[in-house]
Parts: structure tokens; sequence; C-alpha cells
């Protein structure tokens, strides 16, 4: 039987691989992450007719070179088209996300860990971050500092990353603990006379360690007979409108003297304040008097220091402003309320930061990357998937940042078919197998005619 028929066979097989290649690129041109495939071929073996010579002096003969008869071709790999970067597709989701570098995201479904280019996220039931067929995202997990509150990251091992977990969705109120009192008295100002109420007020709205809010009301008279001595004292303590009665404050000058009110003096000339700068703001559980000294273990201590040196008594209209925080940048020892998630915001490290209503800004967590010594050795499994091999090396696994990569949020990578190279291999794919055809039914026409020989 000839053996160009068999040839034949092998090339009709091997181009047909070819096309299964180039159709399963051009079936996923729109597939999210998707990495295109490359089939090449090889010789498959030999037959020797004659070995090769050498030239023989003795008997003056030249070298020959060996006879041999290829018996056809075999398909030499199927290469993966790892490193080329497909097109980036904006979105507008959050949870969309695409990886700027060669790493790839890890996966982790049915215990198993997988690696995909594919960050089209959502989230399932329980707040984690899933690929659409369930598996799970990856990374640093965050637990709550029991002390101060605040998230800290668990690098120890990849956990699912959870966007929308219970543990994350409030944060811990914090109680004020400093103040800060401004702005100008004016001594002319009707209110401090006769005909008028007799003071002025301020209101300082504070919280407490259970992240409830309520208002200390301060009260500001002037000295009888004097127009630079006042007196600060605690008028009221107000739950939005309504007065707090089981409340009650004194003040601690910075002396330690504890009384209900405090003294404030100004330099006549200057209009600034002499003496003393701040005092203490304490706040009890009053007893049924409404008496705050009288009770001095209660359920609702709180300390407040109060800083008033920046008071002026200038000829101006009254301006006195009470501001709980100390006026910093962080607004340090201000309190605040129990905080309620009110968005999620993956950022370029891969840090996930969730905000909330009372201010607060925290990283819940952080995606992790994978890079591989050979990541064309990956092996496709499906689901955009890929799994580590033997010969694509252990995952390292980090943080973005450590490969010198980001992400985007909000963008997707798409495909790297080249749909013009692929439209290219299937012409040349097609006349390979056309012409494989043509030696088979050569040669059967060839094995015809010696048949034939016999008429």
């Amino acid at each position: 039987m000839m053996r160009s028929l068999y040839s034949g066979v092998s090339g009709l097989k091997v181009h047909q691989t070819g096309m299964d290649v180039i159709g399963n690129n051009i079936a996923n041109v729109n597939t999210v992450g998707f990495k295109s495939q490359r089939a090449t071929f090889s010789e498959l073996f030999y037959q020797t007719t004659q070995s090769a010579s050498g030239p023989n002096a003795a008997t003056s003969t030249g070298g020959q070179n060996a006879k041999q008869i290829g018996l056809g071709s075999n398909v030499a790999q199927i290469s993966v088209n790892i490193k080329n970067e497909g097109g980036s597709q904006s979105t507008g989701n959050d949870t969309d996300l695409k990886i700027n570098g060669q790493e790839f995201f890890v996966i982790q479904k049915g215990g198993v860990e997988y690696y995909t280019k594919a960050g089209n996220f959502t989230t399932d039931g329980y707040g984690n971050l899933v690929t659409g067929s369930g598996g799970y995202v990856m990374g640093y997990a965050a637990e709550r500092d029991e002390t101060t509150g605040d998230f800290i990251l668990l690098t120890d091992e990849l956990r699912p990353i959870s966007l929308y977990g219970e543990e994350y969705m409030l944060t811990s109120p914090s109680q004020s603990t400093t103040g800060k009192i401004t702005g100008n008295i004016d001594s002319a100002d009707e209110d401090f006379t006769d005909d008028g109420l007799g003071y002025k007020t301020a209101d300082m709205y504070l919280y407490d360690s259970l992240g409830n809010s309520y208002n200390v009301q301060f009260r500001i008279e002037q000295d009888f007979n004097s127009t630079t001595g006042y007196t600060l004292s605690v008028n009221k303590i107000f739950n939005g409108t309504e007065e707090i009665t089981s409340m009650a404050a004194t003040l601690t000058a910075a002396d330690g003297t504890e009384g209900d009110g405090i003294h404030i003096d100004f330099d006549p000339t200057e209009g600034t304040v002499v003496g003393a700068e701040n005092f203490t703001l304490n706040i009890y559980e009053a007893d049924d008097q409404g008496d705050p000294t009288a009770n001095k273990t209660p359920t609702f201590p709180q300390s407040i220091a109060v800083d008033f040196g920046d008071i002026t008594n200038y000829g101006s209209d009254y301006s006195i402003v009470a501001n709980r925080g100390d006026g910093t940048i962080d607004n340090l020892g201000a309190g605040k309320a129990v905080g309620k998630m009110i968005s999620v915001a993956i950022q370029t490290d891969g840090k996930i930061i969730s905000s909330y209503d009372n201010g607060d800004t925290l990283c819940i967590g952080q995606i992790a990357a994978a890079s591989f010594a050979n990541a064309a050795g990956l092996e496709k499994i499906g689901d955009n998937l890929f799994a580590s091999t033997l010969n694509s090396g252990e995952a390292n696994v980090n943080d973005i940042t450590a490969f010198g990569d980001d992400m985007s949020s909000g963008v997707l990578e798409m495909s790297n078919v080249d749909l013009a190279t692929e439209f290219t291999n299937m012409i040349v794919t097609q006349r390979g197998y056309q012409a494989n055809s043509r030696v088979i039914t050569t040669s059967d026409t060839m094995i015809e005619e010696l048949l034939n020989l016999k008429r």
C-alpha cells in the first residue's frame, strides 16, 4: 500500500486539528480574558531506505546522503498566546477588574485553586466576590482589631474576599474626648444687659461611647460691673430638641477646682484670654435631683478636654462656636456615631476600601495576584480558568504591587484573538487540508491503475 496514502491521512488529521483550534479562537473572540491558541505541526517520522555513507579514498568513491521517505505530519504543540494582552473594555461596574500585567486572579472552586484573567466578577448572597460560575476570588481578608476598631489585613493565607460581609457593614463608634470654643464675645452685646437674656449660648455636639449623639449647651454670662470677665457654665444637655434630664455636668478648671462654671478673663487692651485657657467638661448621670456630684460612679461618665484660649473680646459681633475635636486634619477626639457602609471601591493595588456614613474609610480586604515562571504552561480547564501544571511552575502569590503592576476597576480585559490572523490561518489551513485530500485521491487512482494491470 502506498505510503503517500497514510501521509495524506496524517496531513488531514493535523489540518483538522489546526482548524479546530482556529474555530475555537474565533468562537471566543468576545470571551472575557480569553487567550488565543496556535497549533503547529512537525514531521511524523521517516523510513530510511539507505543510510548515509562517507567518502572512501581507498575505493575512490564519494560519500552518499541518506535516502529517507517521510511518513506524514503530527501536531507538534498547541500553544497559548498568554502574554499578549487583550483590549480593555470600560464597563463602569465596580466589581469588574483588569490586571495590567502578566499576573492572574486567584480563584478557589470546589476547594481547588485556579487562575484567570477574566475579571467579570459579581457578589453572592453572603457578599463574597465570585466568578460567574461561583468560584471565590481569593486574597487577604480583614479582621477587626478589638482595640482600635480598625480592620487588619490577614496576610498569613489566602481567603475568599468579601465586599459585603456582615462584619464589614458597620464600624465602631467612638466617644468625644476633646473640644474647642472659639470666636468673639462682644461686651456691648445687648443680650448681656438687664434688658436682654443676660447671657449667650453655644452648643457643642458630642458622641458617647455607644455612638449616641447629644449636644451640650454652654452658657456665657458677663460679670457684674465688668466687661472683661465672664462665667462659662453648662446650661442644658439636649438630644436633638429634647432636654436630657438624666445627664448633668460640671466643669473642672485648670487648677483642679470642680464646680458649676469657670471664670474667663480678657486683657482689657489686647482683648485676648489671660490666665488659664482650658477646662474639663465632666458629664455624669445625674441623681433624682439633677445633681451630678452626688453620684461619682455613674453608668455614663465622660470627660472632654476643652480649649478656649482663642476666644477674643473685641468690639465686633458675638460669634462663639463650640466644636468637638481638636481641629486637626483627623479631627482627633471628635468622636463619631456608628458607621453604616455606603460604598465600596477597589483601588489599583487591589485593596478594597469601604466608606461609611460617619466618615470612616477602612480597608476590608485586598485581592491577590499570581505569577508563574512559565505561564504558557498553564492548562485551560474551561470557565475562563487555568490550572497550574508541572511545566508552569508553582504560583507566586502576592499583592499586585509586589510584581510592579496594578489593577483597574470598572474595566475588563477582552479576548486577545486577532480576527485578521485567524482568517488568514483559516485560508492556509483549508488549502493544506485540500492538498492532503488530493494526495489521498491521487494515491487511490495510482492503486487503481496498479490493480488494472491484471486485465
